[in-house]
């Protein structure tokens, strides 16, 4: 079995595991703060605190370990894409081949983060066997 460089090492799979609950808390905390109409409605007001709250734990435990920017765009992604798609089931929001297929391909982005390779790349290098 090969071991993937981004899934290797100590605590690597825990912090992925926990930004992809982290991404789905801040997709609940996005449409409770939508459902709280500006704070008016008690309920969903908690729900976002909480949500927020425990988005924002997992994020900055993720990146004790995994890169940030990386981390950061991945935890936006499935944010972002969860949020829309439960916008779509509810009807809230327009659902077309358009949007559907935007979304897949903002979720298709984020498994190849985990599988670049963490070294740098050297453009220099890179630029000089194309040459030859």
């Amino acid at each position: 079995m090969v071991a993937l460089p981004a899934l290797s090492g100590k605590g690597r799979l825990v912090s992925w595991l926990v930004l992809v609950a982290s991404g789905c808390m801040e997709s609940v905390w996005a449409i409770a703060l939508g459902k709280s109409e500006g704070f008016t409605h008690l309920g969903p007001t908690i729900v976002f605190v909480v949500a927020l709250v425990l988005s924002m734990l997992g994020l900055s435990f993720a990146v004790k370990t995994l890169p940030a920017g990386t981390a950061y765009a991945v935890w936006v992604g499935i944010g972002a894409a969860l949020t829309v798609i439960y916008g779509m089931v509810t009807g809230s929001e327009p659902a077309n081949l358009a949007r559907i297929l935007l979304i897949a391909g903002l979720v298709g982005c984020g498994p190849d983060l985990i599988y670049l390779p963490e070294r740098d790349f050297d453009m220099d290098k890179f630029l000089a066997d194309v040459e030859r």
